[in-house]
């Protein structure tokens, strides 16, 4: 079996998902398209080398319809011949791309693959592949579930109840990825990973948006509550109403990709592969509390890859909202000098359907400045699932 490796992953920076963002004006096929040109481009690769383009994408309505694969591959350039699809695994999308397209590599099917993702949020609101339709399924799932499934808010507020996280606990743990973050950027710690996206007035973004340096557990501690409502709150008295905006991760616009092929065909084109993919998993877990599933699927990795947690140099957990990476860490007893290193969505941002490949990058890159050898991505997402990947730097 082929070892895929990783040659390189690229990032656009985190616009606010919102009118007025320094990226809402960006079709998201060619903010893409940015992507997808970078990685060839950095590469001295010709796009007819690319045998396919795997994009995660969850809100896949509007602009983001029409499979943004192939629409953002041919507005990069690339020739006619590539193809490409497009992934929906909530937020773990891009990361299933990635987990695909290197598992591909491994099998034999693919020698280059371009895995990807984006998501405007601002031009493409999350929900709108929903409509008015009831997104949490029809009279098999009301039957099985008679009292509801709830938002991801919810969810994460039944996180943080169970594990007894204290507002002042949540808030503390978002200012610190804002000043992680914020210290990662000045010290140009993500200057590889990012491109510059160039605006149709000619106005250059090259800097996250989303991460303020001010930002203070004292400050967030004013914000209320984004998630109560009385019907809710009756449902579940024991929620205390902790999840706000300032500790959740804010709508983003962003797109990501990572160039991955086999070992030996990186050596014949005199690439440098900078990390392997070592191992993959990807479980289901309750759609209830939806979001606890990178527990389950930290620990099913560590069973398949022969690892244990101290092997870990580094840890990527997406910050969909602060309690999820905290109840995690407390599950494993995690070194939180190790747990997103360089900030993460809170800060960052989290463009959904891009986020799966920004955290490799992210990771990759911290494996690169430390000297470390193993890395574990784990994401959570809608419906109650996780991916987790670990990777090992070469």
């Amino acid at each position: 079996m082929n070892d895929a490796v990783i040659v390189d992953v690229v990032r656009t920076p985190s616009g606010k998902g919102k009118p007025g963002g320094a990226l809402s004006s960006v079709h998201p096929s060619d903010l893409l398209a940015g992507v997808l040109s970078a990685l060839l481009e950095r590469n001295e690769l010709e796009s007819t080398q690319i045998d396919d383009v795997l994009v995660g994408c969850v809100s896949q309505a509007g602009e983001q319809t029409g499979d943004i694969a192939r629409t953002s591959l041919l507005a990069a350039g690339f020739d006619e011949t590539v193809p490409g699809v497009a992934i929906d695994r909530q937020c773990g999308s891009s990361q299933q791309a990635a987990h695909f397209g290197a598992q591909g590599v491994m099998a034999g099917a693919y020698d280059i693959v371009i895995a990807a993702g984006v998501e405007s949020m601002s031009r493409v609101p999350l929900g709108s592949a929903a409509g008015p339709q009831d997104p949490y399924g029809g009279a098999g799932i009301r039957a099985r579930y008679p009292e509801g499934l709830v938002n991801q808010g919810v969810s994460a507020e039944l996180i943080a109840a169970r594990w007894g996280f204290s507002r002042e606990e949540l808030d503390a743990y978002s200012a610190e990825s804002h000043r992680r973050a914020a210290a990662a950027a000045a010290s140009g710690a993500f200057a590889r990973e990012l491109i510059a996206v160039t605006l149709a007035d000619g106005t250059v973004v090259e800097a996250d948006e989303t991460i303020r340096a001010s930002t203070t557990a004292e400050g967030l501690a004013g914000l209320k509550p984004a998630f109560f409502d009385e019907r809710t709150a009756e449902r579940f008295p024991q929620i205390g109403w902790n999840i706000t905006a300032g500790n959740s991760s804010p709508l983003t616009d962003a797109a990501s990709g990572a160039l991955i092929m086999s070992g030996e065909l990186a050596q014949k084109l005199g690439l440098t592969p900078r990390a392997r993919f070592h191992s993959f998993a990807v479980v289901g877990d309750d759609p209830l509390y939806m979001l606890t599933g990178p527990i389950p699927a930290t620990r099913r990795i560590l069973e398949r890859s022969g690892l244990s947690f101290s092997d870990l140099d580094a840890y990527e957990v997406n910050e969909a909202f602060a309690s999820v990476p905290l109840a995690w860490a407390h599950e494993f007893d995690a070194d939180l000098d190790k747990l997103n290193p360089l900030g993460g969505a809170i800060a960052l941002g989290h463009a959904v359907g891009a986020s799966g490949t920004r955290l490799l990058g992210t990771l990759l890159h911290q494996l690169e400045a430390t000297g470390g050898r193993y890395g574990l991505q784990t994401m959570c997402e809608g419906g109650g699932m996780a991916n987790a990947a670990v990777i090992e730097r070469l």
